[in-house]
């Protein structure tokens, strides 16, 4: 099959780029580089420079292919409260764009990333696909209104289309830069020997799930995608932000006292899980422990310390 990326050469981009050319797939890649670097894609996938909110100056590079899988994004919850216009352009406007672009590349599935944001500081535990959605930052309602135009396009035009919701990704090649992922900023302070900070109290909870997980997941079942629906990406799994940091630092081999506590950052949640029970129907469970994830994570970032 012929799979159009766009954000391929982001963090989880490049992971997914790397799995699909392992599975067998001939890959495009469509990037601005904004975020993304260009030695993150593999060899084997063709890149076209390109921005999702102009794909008119790139569309007739790239030929007919069978599936989108739409990355490219605002990322950033604290970015998308400072700046909602450049977020809702972004995520709203560029994932329609990317729906009209798939049909006229002639693609028959579309699928793209959402993310737990989506639910908010909901009080009852794991967060359901079909619970409520009361996103508590622009990003989680860029997010979860472009999950609806989708659904709403592919209705209209005949596209299989899934969405996954994403709970905390994590691994190498993850960016400490604007909304670096808590696992790779710990990476980073402790490969560098620096004190690192942990916001609020550290007791908040996530659901860390592995880059390569993820990868997998946007590639199951491509021949037969199933249901137009929306299913969590996530472990299931409950570990504070303070656990996580006991965890890697013993990974690592630091101390235990090797941090100090920051304010909450603007807009975040105290507390998210999601519930596998549906992407386990579909036929998808995540296979990489929290322990072997974090692991390879601090060799990467060990690695990138001790290059000349």
């Amino acid at each position: 099959m012929h799979l159009l990326i766009t954000g391929g050469a982001g963090f989880i981009g490049s992971h997914l780029c790397e799995k699909a050319l392992e599975y067998g797939h001939r890959v495009t890649v469509v990037d601005n580089l904004s975020q993304g670097l260009r030695e993150n894609i593999p060899e084997g996938a063709r890149f076209v420079y390109g921005d999702i909110l102009q794909p008119e100056m790139w569309l007739n590079k790239i030929g007919p292919v069978d599936i989108v899988i739409h990355l490219a994004a605002q990322i950033s919850v604290p970015a998308s409260e400072v700046d909602p216009l450049t977020d809702l352009r972004l995520n709203l406007e560029g994932t329609l764009r990317m729906l009209m672009a798939a049909q006229a590349l002639g693609a028959t599935q579309f699928r793209t990333a959402s993310s737990a944001a989506v639910y908010g500081d909901v009080p009852h535990l794991p967060l359901r696909e079909d619970g409520p959605v009361h996103p508590i930052a622009f990003y989680g309602w860029s997010k979860y209104t472009a999950e609806q135009y989708v659904f709403h396009f592919a209705k209209l035009h005949g596209l299989d289309a899934v969405v996954f919701r994403l709970a905390n990704v994590y691994g190498p090649r993850q960016r400490t830069q604007g909304e670096g992922g808590v696992v790779a900023v710990f990476c980073e302070a402790m490969a560098q020997n620096r004190v690192l900070e942990i916001h609020g109290d550290g007791q908040q909870t996530r659901d860390f799930i592995y880059v390569e997980d993820v990868a997998r997941a946007f590639l199951h079942r491509l021949e037969n995608p199933g249901p137009k629906t929306v299913y969590n990406v996530s472990t299931e799994t409950r570990t504070s932000v303070y656990n996580l940091f006991l965890a890697l630092a013993k990974v690592a081999g630091k101390p235990q006292d090797g941090y100090r506590l920051a304010p909450v950052r603007l807009g975040d949640i105290h507390d998210s899980v999601l519930s596998q029970e549906k992407a386990k129907a579909w036929g998808f469970v995540p296979k990489t422990s929290l322990e072997d994830g974090l692991a390879l994570t601090w060799q990467y970032f060990l690695n990138q310390e001790l290059k000349p």
